[in-house]
């Protein structure tokens, strides 16, 4: 039996990896998972037959992370013997690479690193990208193979050597469910009940967005934008909890356009929110590769969205429309651009749908599965 083992720094970023995980068990695979209290978290313990509680910091320069969560992991390796160990998000990576180093160069396991998008970037600041480059070409030597998720990190690993370019593999993401993401499903009644419920007439058109309230999603941008449009009927929603969730209520508030925001917090019925809308907006300056532009595509619907890595490698087909980082006029011109020429963005979403078979699960299946294979024949 073929044993892998699945390592994130929360549980959640696991989600990532349940279609992976679902499709290698029905092979006969004993697939395990590792997360920071992983075994509180219910909900998915049905989908590994075993899971590891790790302590360790989501900060990655944390000192704590290099204490007790190598012996952790070690004693895990220990008990299982594991073939294949596959890492991903920064602190995981970085500290589960470093603990297996030793087994990994006697050839006892094969460490694989998938980077959900570089914590250096064009755009970041200098200290920051040394640091986190610095830990990679570190990291990099406890590597047996790398997997990246966007072009640009691509060309980053090869040019700056973390890892012999032969075992950089480009898979793009972990699977997108076109059934669940299909357009043909959401019937007008469901689009009707979400307008209703936000009070909209058929004279309101809606943006939205879905993303976490963190700086780095910069949600400011895309309600300056909307300030900008100076379009009263216009709506926009927001998808979405997180840490500066009131403070963009107040700013919301501050820039008058209160009236047609709508804070929804964490939905369930997103491929719905999204048929309803004119445009999905991302504003985000940092991505790997955007699950939300993806699922906005596959849904027919059109993305405005900065012209960042991940971003531009989803919507540089004519898919969407991208912006400058920070440009609060050009995102509001989009934004009107999509109002002025329904039809053509009608079109521009029909064409994201075709472009997303290259982004659904069978075929990301098929690229890890080989990629595995690959792993386990050397």
């Amino acid at each position: 039996m073929t044993k892998l083992l699945i390592v994130t720094t929360i549980p959640e970023t696991l989600d990532f990896f349940l279609p992976l995980t679902d499709r290698l068990r029905g092979q006969g695979w004993q697939v395990d998972a590792m997360a920071k209290q992983l075994s509180t978290s219910k909900s998915y313990l049905q989908f590994f037959d075993r899971v590891w509680d790790v302590e360790w910091s989501r900060n990655p320069l944390d000192p704590k992370n290099l204490m007790a969560a190598p012996r952790q992991i070690q004693r895990a390796f220990l008990q299982e013997q594991y073939d294949l160990v596959n890492v991903s998000t920064p602190v995981a990576a970085f500290v589960t690479r470093y603990a297996l180093n030793n087994w990994r160069k006697q050839g006892k396991v094969k460490v694989i690193y998938t980077a959900q998008g570089f914590h250096f970037y064009k755009g970041g600041t200098s200290h920051t990208n040394a640091i986190f480059l610095g830990l990679e070409k570190i990291a990099g030597h406890w590597t047996d193979y790398l997997v990246v998720v966007n072009r640009q990190d691509e060309a980053a690993a090869k040019r700056y050597g973390l890892i012999a370019g032969d075992r950089v593999h480009y898979i793009p993401g972990t699977g997108l469910n076109l059934e669940r993401f299909n357009p043909h499903a959401i019937s007008e009644t469901d689009i009707s009940r979400v307008r209703q419920e936000l009070g909209l007439t058929p004279e309101n058109p809606l943006f939205l967005s879905v993303a976490e309230f963190i700086p780095r999603k910069r949600p400011w941008d895309i309600l300056k934008a909307l300030a900008q449009l100076d379009r009263p009927q216009v709506h926009l929603a927001l998808a979405g909890n997180g840490k500066i969730f009131e403070e963009m209520q107040q700013l919301t508030s501050k820039l008058g356009i209160q009236k047609q925001v709508h804070f929804l917090g964490l939905r369930r019925d997103i491929p719905v929110l999204m048929r309803a809308s004119a445009a999905t907006v991302i504003a985000s300056s940092q991505e790997g590769l955007p699950n939300c532009v993806m699922e906005s595509l596959c849904m027919e619907v059109p993305v405005i969205g900065t012209d960042i890595r991940g971003t531009r490698d989803l919507l540089k087909d004519g898919n969407g429309l991208l912006v400058k980082l920070g440009d609060i006029r050009g995102m509001a011109q989009a934004m009107a651009w999509i109002l002025d020429h329904l039809e053509e963005a009608q079109t521009m979403g029909q064409r994201g749908r075709k472009n997303m078979v290259n982004y659904d699960i069978p075929h990301i299946l098929e690229l890890y599965g080989n990629l595995y294979s690959e792993a386990l024949s050397h």
